[in-house]
Parts: C-alpha cells; sequence; structure tokens
C-alpha cells in the first residue's frame, strides 16, 4: 500500500533508527508516556543519535504539537517488539515523571486527533482496546479494524503509565467516533483556513476570535490594541509590518524550532515570502537543535 504521514505534523526530524519499510500493513496504534514534559521537537532530539538504539513514528509535545520522528511507512523501534512495531504505529507522548506519568489535556486531544487520522489515512472505521494482552495480540482485526496495543504487554515497564493505560477505553470510543463522525484531522483542515485575532501567533491562549472573513478579523483586530489577523498557517496577515521591523534570524529560527512557519517546502515558502534569508535561518536552527 502506498504510505502517507499525518498532515498534523508541525515538526519533523526523522531518526536513523527504524529497520526501514514495514512488512505488515498497519493494524495498530501504540501510545507510549515519554516520561518528561518535553516538546515535540525534544521527543524527536531523543532519537536522533544511532547509539540509542530506539525511535517513534510520532511524538506530542507538551503543547500538543506533533512531531515526525519515523515515517509511518517505516517499522520504528518503540515497543521491545519487533512483531508489534511491525504493523504497529508507535506515538510517544509527553507526559510527568512519576507514576501515574500523567499527559495533560492539550497532549490527550491531540492523541485522539492523531489516531483519528491514522485510521483514516489507513482505510479503518473502528479503534479497538480489548484491554487484555492474550486476548489482543491473538485477535486478528477486520480490514476497517485499528487495534490498541501497550508497551508493558512486551517489555517489564509501565508505559504507557498507568493514566493513559486506564483511558485508552475512552480514547478507542472518542476515536471511533470522530471516524463516523467526519472530525478530527479533516475537521482540523477546515479549521485551519479560519482567520484568527491573537497578539502572537504563538500566543494562543490570547485569541480574540476565529473568523471565515477576512474583514470581520480585521475589525476584531483593530478593536482590540496590539492584536493582529494570522492566518491558519501562522502567517500574519493585518496590520501590515512597517518596513525595517523584521526579526532578526535568530528569533526567527526560534519561532521556526517552535513550529510557528510550519514544515517542510510550506516553511521555505513563508520564510522567503517574508523576505527572510531561508538558508541562513536553516543554518540557525540546525546549530540551535546541535
Amino acid at each position: 500500500m502506498a504510505y502517507t504521514n499525518s498532515s498534523m505534523v508541525a515538526y519533523t526530524r526523522l531518526s536513523p533508527n527504524h529497520s526501514g519499510q514495514r512488512t505488515h500493513s498497519i493494524d495498530r496504534i501504540t501510545p507510549h508516556c515519554v516520561v518528561g514534559q518535553l516538546s515535540a521537537e525534544s521527543i524527536c532530539g531523543c532519537f536522533t543519535s544511532p547509539s540509542r538504539q530506539a525511535s517513534c513514528n510520532y511524538g506530542i509535545g507538551t503543547d500538543g504539537k506533533v512531531s515526525l520522528c519515523v515515517e509511518e511507512k517505516n517499522r520504528s523501534w518503540c515497543s521491545s517488539s519487533n512483531a508489534n512495531d511491525q504493523r504497529a504505529v508507535t506515538i510517544e507522548c509527553a507526559s510527568d515523571k512519576i507514576e501515574p506519568y500523567a499527559i495533560n489535556s492539550k497532549v490527550y486531544d491531540s492523541l485522539i486527533k492523531l489516531c483519528t487520522d491514522i485510521c483514516r489515512r489507513n482505510g479503518k472505521k473502528k479503534l479497538l482496546w480489548l484491554g487484555d494482552r492474550n486476548k489482543t495480540l491473538n485477535y486478528t482485526p477486520k480490514s476497517d479494524e485499528m487495534v490498541l496495543t501497550v508497551h508493558r504487554w512486551f517489555a517489564n515497564k509501565s508505559c504507557p503509565g498507568d493514566w493513559l493505560y486506564a483511558r485508552l477505553g475512552d480514547l478507542a470510543t472518542k476515536v471511533t467516533a470522530a471516524l463516523s463522525t467526519g472530525t478530527g484531522a479533516s475537521a482540523d483542515k477546515a479549521a485551519s483556513q479560519l482567520y484568527r485575532v491573537r497578539k502572537t501567533w504563538a500566543d494562543s491562549k490570547s485569541q480574540k476570535g476565529a473568523f471565515s472573513v477576512l474583514a470581520n478579523a480585521k475589525k476584531c483586530a483593530d478593536s482590540n490594541k496590539g492584536y493582529s489577523v494570522f492566518d491558519g498557517n501562522g502567517k500574519k496577515v493585518y496590520p501590515a509590518d512597517a518596513p525595517g521591523t523584521k526579526k532578526s534570524v535568530d528569533v526567527i529560527a526560534r519561532e521556526v524550532i517552535r513550529g510557528d512557519w510550519g514544515n517542510g517546502d510550506k516553511r521555505k515558502q513563508k520564510l522567503t515570502a517574508a523576505g527572510y534569508d531561508y538558508s541562513a535561518v536553516q543554518k540557525r536552527v540546525n546549530e540551535l537543535l546541535r
């Protein structure tokens, strides 16, 4: 089959730690707790060294942002089980450092949406949590079913922690409901077309509103001093910056790492359109991530 990656990804840093293309189609999802309130970027950073001998397909940072560490087409090294990782999309979630390794609401909401997106792109209409190791590992999913598995079934670990383990039934129920109603990543794509009124793109808590009509968003910004209008990709569209107010390469590089400028070719296009030297910014990004 033709494998794809999630459109939810805001940051990509591919790990060398994987086994190449899968030998089994995707019919499992394995959520993990990363044991630390890490950013999406930091989760990827955990798996950059070949000596680490570990990786995951996706990471969800403490702010809910999603990163790509190993493409879905490839088998990550995440669950202490070759057989499981060959067929599972593995997801590391930012969590507390001590039991029950709780994850916050932003991470959990992103996990629901990411699982929904994974299921939808892989032709699945249901996500199942059977709640029992032997029952699950002996179960053959139907063509439209995805099954949840956990790391603790394959190694002497508590992963994904008791907090998330106790909610896997809820996760499966919410994902299945989203699949039947058409919400999730597809709905998020429509939401990305909205114009948001905020102090800065990164300051989502300051948001005054989201508008489908640009003129209405401008009116809202005009009535709130210090606010601007941003499109769904985080580009400031109103008011226009005065000449000579460009940010430094260091500031832009940190915004890139934070995910404010998108990813891949989209990032390059946005930076160039805003008048920034893409090569200089990317060089500074690489320096900051070393």
